[in-house]
């Protein structure tokens, strides 16, 4: 089971590394806009906060990624603070921000905690 969970935290960190990369560098791209359905106009006047964003999904992944050597309460915090995260967005922002970052997390968590 071990190596399951650490597989899924590899892949919510890897998870992580694209909103960082979304989020500091292609926020006012294409790529970008078209990730988070933006305007440009919309894209130009945010990309600072958008950075601070992709930023803390930088610690997230790298705390994940820690936790990958570090041992299973390393990889409980992350995971749990990815899970309220992704269920915050989900409710300030869009459902689907549940799916694609909280739910991966809670799978792994949940399979973690039963293992």
């Amino acid at each position: 089971m071990n190596v399951i969970v650490n597989i899924i935290t590899g892949v919510v960190a890897m998870l992580h590394i694209g909103f960082l990369a979304l989020e500091m560098f292609l926020w006012d791209k294409p790529a970008g806009r078209n990730a988070f359905h933006t305007t440009e106009e919309f894209a130009i006047q945010s990309k600072t906060l958008a950075a601070n964003q992709g930023l803390y999904n930088g610690f997230l992944a790298a705390g994940l990624i820690w936790g990958l050597f570090a041992g299973d309460p390393v990889k409980i915090f992350f995971l749990s603070c990815v899970i309220i995260a992704g269920i915050f967005g989900a409710y300030t922002v869009s459902k689907s921000i549940f799916y694609i970052q909280a739910l991966p997390a809670l799978i792994g968590l949940v399979i973690l905690l039963v293992a």
